[in-house]
């Protein structure tokens, strides 16, 4: 069942990150990656996912891009992030929504 709140925000989420100059296919791909792992999590709030999953998803070859584009991503304000430290355990990620025109928080 698609939730249309969530399609608004993301809509709202995705023209807005577009926007930014800052951002390059790389950092897209990473939040199109992310997307799709919040999906299959149900849009839990916060949701989990591993650095090889989202390289794999997002076509990012390199850990240094990856690592590169994630805290960029965080340090603009678009995502937050809690690595896990552990080889088995999945890192808890979540949107920020807050500022963003239109997706009503």
């Amino acid at each position: 069942m698609v939730n249309n709140k969530h399609d608004h925000n993301f809509s709202a989420y995705f023209k807005y990150i577009t926007q930014d100059d800052r951002l390059l296919p790389s950092h897209i791909g990473l939040v199109m990656a992310l997307c799709y792992f919040q999906q299959q999590d149900n849009y839990n709030d916060f949701f989990h996912s591993s650095r090889r999953k989202l390289m794999h998803f997002s076509r990012i070859r390199s850990i240094a891009t990856y690592h590169k584009c994630l805290s960029e991503l965080v340090r603009f304000g678009y995502l937050e992030y809690i690595p896990s430290w552990h080889p088995t355990r999945a890192s808890r990620f979540r949107f920020i929504m807050d500022n963003i025109p239109d997706s009503n928080g």
